[in-house]
């Protein structure tokens, strides 16, 4: 009967795994104001394929990106101008970085890496609410795209492609 239970469990665990096997963010939450190291963690790549390029969408009121090189890929940015002005020490910002790719890297199915970028979560933004980063990750010849957002009321977990989030907390 222990080992039925032992089996029945290790079953759970591995068939379950590929369900949450999804790119997040480390830190889930972070204070209005503040600025945000966001980790994009890639836990596999697309089908048993190596990851290529992750690309991520910058969201409206994340100002003053900058992306970490990263050893091995090509880092680009796409520029563009924001949907309103933001104050930032005391300047008027109005545009800046909307997209992060890294390309041209390998990243075998069975390992593990992450990709970072910091940024200043404006201090209007909507305490309480969550702000999602849309993913795009290549893959050789295949595409996850991680770009689901949840609908009012609905829940993430319910998603099979989830756009990592982050939740707004108030300032510090």
């Amino acid at each position: 009967m222990n080992s039925y239970l032992l089996s029945a469990g290790a079953f759970f665990v591995l068939g379950t795994s590929a369900a949450f096997a999804h790119i997040t963010l480390e830190a889930q939450e972070a204070a209005v104001g503040s600025t945000y190291k966001a980790i994009l963690r890639v836990p596999h790549g697309c089908e048993g394929k190596a990851t290529t390029a992750v690309r991520v969408q910058i969201p409206e009121g994340v100002i003053s990106v900058k992306p970490m090189p990263k050893a091995g890929w090509t880092l680009q940015v796409k520029n563009g101008r924001y949907e309103k002005s933001y104050q930032l020490h005391g300047q008027e910002v109005s545009s800046g970085v909307k997209e992060v790719n890294w390309s041209g890297g390998s990243l075998p199915d069975e390992f593990y890496d992450e990709f970072v970028f910091r940024g200043t979560l404006a201090a209007d933004l909507p305490v309480g609410q969550t702000l999602y980063f849309p993913v795009v990750q290549e893959c050789d010849g295949a595409a996850e795209r991680w770009i689901e957002i949840p609908a009012a009321g609905q829940d993430e977990d319910a998603l099979e492609y989830p756009a990592p989030g982050l939740k707004l907390a108030p300032k510090q």
